[in-house]
């Protein structure tokens, strides 16, 4: 039962600690951040949310840190770019 227990609670830490490696969107260049790229992403949504996931998810296959979206835009295709930090 010790041992179910003990298990129980390194899969919650774990599945709590994992969420904090996903970079996060800054609104301005980060502080004692270097910036280790651009990415751009394309999607066939006018959702900016969709464009937005998309950026995210680049920044997180590139390990960044943080990223901070510097253009998006499009009607019925939205495009955009986000400089990434780490």
């Amino acid at each position: 039962m010790k041992n179910v227990k003990t298990l129980i609670a390194a899969i919650a830490l774990s599945t709590l600690s994992f969420g904090s490696f996903a970079a996060q969107e800054v609104t301005s260049a980060p502080a004692g951040q270097e910036r280790i790229g651009v990415v751009s992403a394309t999607t066939n949504s006018s959702n900016l949310s969709d464009l937005q996931d998309q950026l995210a998810a680049k920044a997180d296959a590139a390990n960044a840190s943080s990223y901070r979206i510097i253009s998006a835009g499009g009607n019925d295709t939205l495009s955009g770019n986000a400089e990434l930090y780490k």
